[in-house]
């Protein structure tokens, strides 16, 4: 059943925010789980964001505000909550909304999975969905991962995390 506000009977409104960019994102490297921090124009993203969202969100406090547990999304969301004029701080972490494992992908750049694994790379681009990289998840892994946090929302809320847990 699907969570609903329980003043008005309607299903909670979600903001969801990809974490703004990394290093690794402008070399397009699999980051997946290593903690890897903003670069400057990924602050100035996360910056841009919280300011479209004070737009948006009148009270903050109206929301609950969950986060994946990696570094480039913690900095995120603390960059919007300070646009929002909230405790940076004040948020919930959730060990479940971390990036997909790339498994031995991570901190590779993608043209060179392309260029040393092109059957692989064939694979992923025929069924991104079930691909498993090697030692890595497939996105229908991650869905069955963050489905119950999705699941146990409530309120009105607002998420930083990734790309493809998103």
């Amino acid at each position: 059943m699907p969570a609903s506000r329980p003043e008005s009977g309607q299903s909670p409104v979600i903001y969801y925010i990809r974490h703004g960019q990394t290093n690794w994102n402008a070399e397009r490297r699999f980051q997946g789980q290593m903690d890897i921090p903003l670069n400057e124009t990924g602050i100035g993203q996360a910056r841009d964001n919280g300011r479209r969202l004070a737009k948006i969100i009148s009270d903050p406090a109206k929301f609950d505000f969950l986060c994946s547990p990696m570094i480039r999304s913690r900095l995120t969301m603390e960059l919007v909550r300070t646009e929002l004029g909230a405790d940076p701080a004040a948020y919930s972490v959730d060990q479940r909304l971390a990036e997909a494992s790339y498994g031995d992908w991570e901190g590779i750049a993608e043209q060179d999975v392309i260029r040393d694994h092109p059957e692989l790379w064939a694979q992923r681009e025929a069924d991104r969905w079930t691909f498993l990289p090697p030692n890595g998840e497939s996105l229908a892994m991650v869905l069955e991962r963050i489905r119950p946090v999705f699941d146990a929302i409530t309120r009105d809320t607002v998420i930083v995390a990734h790309g493809a847990v998103g």
